[in-house]
């Protein structure tokens, strides 16, 4: 046998996509093109949806936008069989160990409804009114209960947060602050991408002057692994508008913050 006598192997990376590995088409109809690949998951049929999209679905992303009617608790059924998978390849017997028997099922319903209901479900609906007294004062919310988890382990972050607010032309009412915190921590996250979340999400609703917002939180995947430092925490901030272009502003709301968190 020669050289020449060797035939190349066709490609396959036409067909699939780099990044889901995913089948992108298919051969074989009547007519001989290609059509698209029928998605066989609902995870598959959103994942595509979102890369047809080119919209972004990292970890603590919301892609509530991007489900149809129905697929969130067709999502949930894929989850338990997948988390059952994992509790299998874990050697644990899920068949017969009736402490881990609805195990699956009551981590799927956790991640998609509660602590990572931040990704599958809409933000909560928040009504904003005009500033009809046009108040110019800083006000502050807090501590608000942060619950959260890493992205990197998937272990809790759990602290506090507080928002300081300089009235634009509308406002929202205090307990909306609470609400949109809940939802945007409800998530995967890294701290110092959650805060920069948070304060978005504010200026979209409200577009105040001046917004501050403080995060503290201790973090199990250094508590309660690793290093397993119980009592480090960590803290950080953003601040915009007049809050980082006055000095005095920010002063004033890191003062107001500081009386609040004694109280703790």
């Amino acid at each position: 046998m020669t050289l020449d006598d060797l035939k190349p192997v066709p490609s396959l990376e036409a067909d699939f996509d780099v990044v889901s590995h995913l089948p992108l088409s298919v051969t074989g109809t009547s007519d001989g093109t290609t059509r698209p690949a029928t998605p066989s998951t609902t995870s598959d049929r959103i994942r595509q949806r979102l890369q047809a999209a080119r919209a972004s679905f990292f970890a603590n992303d919301n892609i509530a936008a991007y489900l149809e009617e129905g697929e969130l608790e067709t999502l949930q059924k894929e989850v338990v069989e997948q988390v059952r998978g994992l509790l299998k390849t874990l050697v644990i017997d899920v068949d017969n160990d009736h402490n881990t028997a609805e195990t699956a099922e009551r981590v799927a319903k956790m991640y998609l409804h509660e602590v990572f209901k931040g990704r599958y479900h809409p933000q909560p609906k928040v009504a904003s009114f005009p500033n009809v007294r046009e108040l110019d004062e800083i006000y502050t919310v807090g501590p608000i209960t942060v619950r959260s988890a890493c992205s990197h382990h998937l272990v809790p972050i759990l602290g506090h947060c507080w928002i300081g607010i300089q009235p634009g032309e509308q406002v929202i009412g205090l307990s909306k602050f609470s609400r949109i915190a809940d939802w945007v921590f409800s998530r995967p996250h890294i701290q110092e991408e959650a805060v920069i979340i948070l304060a978005d999400e504010i200026e979209a609703l409200c577009k105040p002057r001046g917004l501050g917002i403080v995060l503290k939180a201790q973090h199990y995947c250094m508590k309660w692994r690793g290093v397993k430092e119980p009592q480090a925490s960590m803290v950080n901030s953003v601040v915009r508008g007049s809050f980082r272009s006055n000095a005095s502003m920010k002063k004033e709301f890191f003062d107001l913050i500081r009386q609040q968190e004694s109280l703790l």
